[in-house]
């Protein structure tokens, strides 16, 4: 078996999860080594698509009626030789098959339970609904909220069909269970964990969610101006595309080259990667003779700058940004895209051809670094599949070569587990030597030493601090980025973190990290793999300072193997373009960015979250020191694992995609009502339930099904037909805005976390730390029975905790006056925390 040395190896996994979401983190679990036992109804999985053959590597798959006495007595056998037994059905489904999660943890333990419903248990309204991927996305405004370009173009609802909220729910669900593994290694108790589809979502698209009161000017884009604007004026959101790219960044905008393709830049808010860029396209120098200005503090109140914008603040002013874009547009098509995605991937600026899925998944890249594998699937033949999403850097060989699905009887699959079993020597306390439930944090006593920027690090360290790691932020002295990126973020990814600047690159702070990674568990950077010798991150200097430390490292390109592009730098949005979610969202010719931040970067981090999750329960298994990695291309494998595959004879990839695209299909699609719009989610198979509902008699017979549905979905309010077809157990809902949500579900923050709020749950924050109000998500899409979920602390202004920091790493405070003195130290980077 190819899993023997991976982290998982040894852990049991009953797997009863349909469509996506809960057989994504049995996938997941399998990838990393885990023995998986899927178990689908007889007449097979709910939903029959070529994705399956992903969602089911490395399983042992068969077939159980839970309806019979049989059936579910072998159900019961195979738990009873599982350490974890997953579902995603609505709440109380498994419990009414005879399989009670609750029953079956007070006999045993140290089972670790995982439901992965739509909607919240504790969510009285929805938990009945029956909760597609669509449905989830339209309940939590992910058809409403994509992002200024949507919405400066006219266009509510706004599909997409990236399954996000089952992609966040999958990354989400897996850290959730690892952890648990991990804490079960010290007290022998496992946990019933819950992680709702749509409560991963809204973490997912967080930031299209918080709203900060009296947001400085400076921080608002050209876009984000012209929405205000035309609220206040009653101006119709009527943007035409091409008229639409004339209010983005020159750093942050599509360009046309010589090949006739469109390449995405994507360097504003760094002054290194943007002057690189105007470098490359050999109009830096022109730009300067001009009288292009330089601010040299970005981070003082603009009041202060000694010029009126600089390259590295984003967003620019109007008239130096069309200025630079039209200068940019010509030398762009001086070049093809690929000589481009050259020549900025070799000068380490962020940037990426636009690209669609099909190219991806048949990429070079892709397939030599292990982000594209090859299964030899029974069904589909040779098949081109997404490579594992999260790795350790010692097993990753491995994790490149998955088993392919292969269907079982009942008694191969209990000899299987059991034979896993057998081969095991159990670690945890057994018996009476488990401890009783404490509500503690899964990662009470984890420290964890920070270096990362931007979201995606940042978000996975903020990740861990929710179950009780503490987190030190450790920065440079002066800022790389400018405020938008470098503070205004922060606002959500340093929650539950200390911050401390220092110069890591002198003598003197390079003691001071020295001192950081001998006091901590885990060392976190974003980054290359070319920067880590320098930085004395590479395996043999880190494990020198301190022999044990744990390391995990997420990047832009990377995978388990070297590739062409590993170290090539980017952001999130620079994967969207190149692995094809922005030719799908916009289309090929007009590519668009999918909302306006956080698609990918946000997932990344949950998935760093599972790397650091796994690395901790492989050490206290084994003793050993792991890497743990993840990247930006990795996670969008996931986010478009409905269609990231390719083998003989595939259908053509002409998934649903462009902005006017509003359904998969005539029966799963948008509609107007009488009073607003409905998404219908159902299929061919349903036509007679349908048929029975007032309104819709005719619907099977109908020349055209489409035109049948837009004339009766007419005749009355969207409140009304959704609540009649969920009466009939078909899928839709009504979309809603997060705006509309927020004001629904909104509360004072008190320093809980919303848990037990049902699906929603925002606070607000009057005394933030920036002095701004600022309301935003709950992190409650991980619910355990036993384990505490912590309320996080608000953000610390940058350098807030350096003297704390320092004193405990056993500095005097007259040395921490001389280093702060001769900026080897630092406790802050501006006078406010949000500079004006």
């Amino acid at each position: 078996m190819n899993n023997q040395q991976l982290p998982l190896t040894g852990v049991r996994v009953v797997d009863f999860g349909q469509q996506i979401a809960a057989p994504a983190v049995a996938m997941t679990l399998a990838d990393l080594g885990a023995t998986v036992v899927h178990i689908d109804p007889p007449a097979g999985p709910q939903w029959d698509h070529p994705a399956n053959a992903v969602l089911n590597r490395n399983k042992s798959s068969l077939r159980l009626d839970l309806k019979t006495e049989a059936g579910l007595a072998q159900a019961l056998t195979l738990i009873e030789q599982a350490d974890i037994v997953i579902e995603g059905f609505r709440p109380g489904v498994m419990q009414r098959l005879g399989i009670d999660f609750t029953q079956l943890r007070e006999a045993r333990p140290e089972l670790i339970t995982l439901s992965v419903p739509g909607f919240a248990s504790n969510d009285t309204l929805r938990r009945e609904w029956k909760a597609t991927e669509a449905v989830v996305a339209a309940t939590g405004g992910a058809f409403t909220d994509m992002g200024f370009n949507r919405v400066l173009l006219g266009l509510n609802p706004s599909f997409s069909p990236l399954p996000l909220g089952s992609a966040y729910a999958t990354t989400l669900a897996a850290s959730s269970v690892v952890l648990a593994l991990q804490a079960r290694e010290k007290t022998g108790r496992g946990d019933a964990i819950e992680v709702p589809v749509i409560s991963a979502l809204m973490e997912g698209l967080s930031y299209n969610s918080y709203v900060i009161e009296g947001l400085p000017e400076r921080y608002k884009t050209m876009r984000e101006l012209e929405i205000e604007q035309r609220k206040a004026n009653n101006i119709a959101m009527d943007l035409s595309y091409a008229d639409l790219q004339e209010y983005l960044d020159p750093f942050y905008r599509t360009y046309k080259c010589a090949d006739g393709r469109m390449f995405y830049c994507v360097c504003p808010s760094h002054r290194n990667h943007a002057k690189r860029a105007l470098t490359v396209l050999g109009i830096y120098e022109e730009l300067v003779a001009e009288g292009l200005p330089e601010v040299q503090n970005l981070h003082a109140p603009i009041s202060e700058w000694d010029g009126e914008t600089s390259i590295g603040v984003y967003p620019l002013p109007k008239k130096w940004a069309d200025h630079i874009s039209a200068k940019m547009k010509t030398a762009f098509l001086t070049k093809t895209s690929e000589e481009w995605a050259v020549i900025f991937g070799e000068g380490q600026i962020p940037g990426a051809p636009h690209r669609t899925t099909q190219e991806w998944v048949n990429h070079e890249h892709t397939n030599t670094a292990g982000l594209i594998v090859e299964v030899n699937d029974p069904i589909y033949g040779l098949m081109k599949q997404p490579g594992p999403f999260t790795w350790l850097e010692e097993s990753a060989a491995q994790m490149v070569t998955p088993r392919p699905r292969k269907n079982v009887s009942f008694e191969q699959a209990l000899a299987e587990l059991s034979a896993v079993a057998a081969a095991q020597t159990v670690t945890r306390p057994v018996g009476a030597a488990v401890k009783p439930a404490s509500n503690a944090g899964w990662l009470d006593g984890t420290r964890i030493l920070d270096l990362t920027n931007v979201i995606a690090g940042p978000h996975a360290t903020a990740f861990l601090a929710r179950f009780g790691a503490e987190v030190i932020k450790l920065d440079t002295v002066k800022p790389m980025y400018d405020p938008l990126i470098g503070t205004l973020f922060s606002f959500q990814t340093s929650m539950g973190k200390r911050s401390a600047l220092v110069d890591i690159m002198s003598s003197e702070g390079r003691e001071v990290f020295n001192r950081l990674v001998r006091s901590v568990d885990m060392v976190v950077i974003n980054a290359p793999e070319r920067q880590l010798k320098a930085l004395g991150l590479d395996h043999d200097s880190l494990q020198a300072v301190n022999p044990g430390v744990l390391f995990c490292r997420l990047d832009c390109l990377g995978g388990p193997l070297p590739g062409p592009k590993t170290n090539y730098i980017g952001y999130d949005d620079i994967i969207q373009a190149h692995s094809g979610i922005m030719s799908r969202f916009g289309g090929p010719e007009t590519p668009e960015e999918h909302a306006h931040l956080g698609t990918l970067d946000v997932n990344c981090g949950f998935a760093a979250g599972l790397g650091m999750a796994v690395s901790i329960y492989h050490k206290l298994k084994t003793g050993e020191a792991t890497r743990s990695r993840t990247s930006l291309s990795a996670v969008t494998n996931l986010a478009q694992l409905s269609f990231a595959f390719d083998y003989a004879g595939r259908a053509p990839f002409n998934e649903p995609s462009g902005r006017e695209v509003l359904g998969h299909n005539v029966l799963s699609h948008f509609y107007k009502t009488a009073d607003g719009w409905l998404y219908l989610d159902s299929k061919e198979s349903e036509l007679p339930q349908l048929e029975l509902i007032e309104g819709l008699a005719g619907i099977s017979t109908a020349a055209s099904i489409s035109e049948f549905l837009k004339a009766a979905l007419l005749t009355a309010p969207a409140a009304y037909w959704a609540e009649t077809l969920q009466a009939a157990d078909i899928a839709a809902a009504v979309p809603m805005s997060i705006e509309t949500l927020r004001e629904q579900y909104t509360r004072a923050g008190d320093g809980t976390v919303g848990i037990d709020r049902g699906s929603f749950a925002f606070s607000i924050h009057h005394d933030h730390p920036s002095g701004h109000c600022l309301t935003q998500i709950d992190h409650l899409a991980i619910r355990p029975a036993e384990a505490s979920i912590k309320a996080v602390t608000l953000p610390e202004r940058w350098g807030h905790s350096t003297r704390e920091v320092l004193a405990d790493m056993d500095y005097s405070e007259a040395q921490i006056d001389s280093m702060i003195e001769r900026e080897i130290a630092s406790l802050g980077w501006s006078e406010e925390f949000l500079p004006s």
